[in-house]
């Protein structure tokens, strides 16, 4: 995994996870691998893959089950709200971003749609 220094790196690894439940590479149910095996996987200090696993214990998205380890909730409306707040965070900088360029709300909606049009096109 590469890291954005600007970004603290328990959250990059918190985002990473959220990625693969949201994805479905973690399904709902499943075992985590262990903290020092996420440690060697992500190239990250244990401390701080623990720090993120610890906030995502706090937040409900992953249970931890004495001695058997972390695995994904089987809430799958945490996991669809997680998405969503997910999704919403990315727009919500896209908007300020755009709006700091002085767009309307009908340039953005326009801006957007063209963007989505020329995606499907180059596919």
């Amino acid at each position: 995994m590469h890291f954005d220094d600007k970004i603290p790196i328990y959250y990059q690894i918190k985002n990473h996870i959220y990625h693969e439940i949201i994805t479905g590479t973690l399904q709902p149910g499943e075992k985590l691998p262990s903290v020092r095996q996420l440690a060697v996987d992500v190239t990250a200090n244990v401390n701080t893959v623990q720090r993120a696993l610890s906030e995502m214990i706090a937040a409900g998205i992953i249970e931890s089950k004495r001695g058997r380890g972390n695995f994904v909730t089987m809430e799958t409306t945490k996991i669809t709200a997680l998405k969503t707040q997910l999704v919403t965070t990315q727009l919500a900088h896209v908007y300020q971003q755009l709006h700091a360029l002085n767009l309307s709300d009908e340039e953005i909606l326009v801006s957007v749609q063209q963007y989505i049009e020329q995606r499907g096109q180059n596919k």
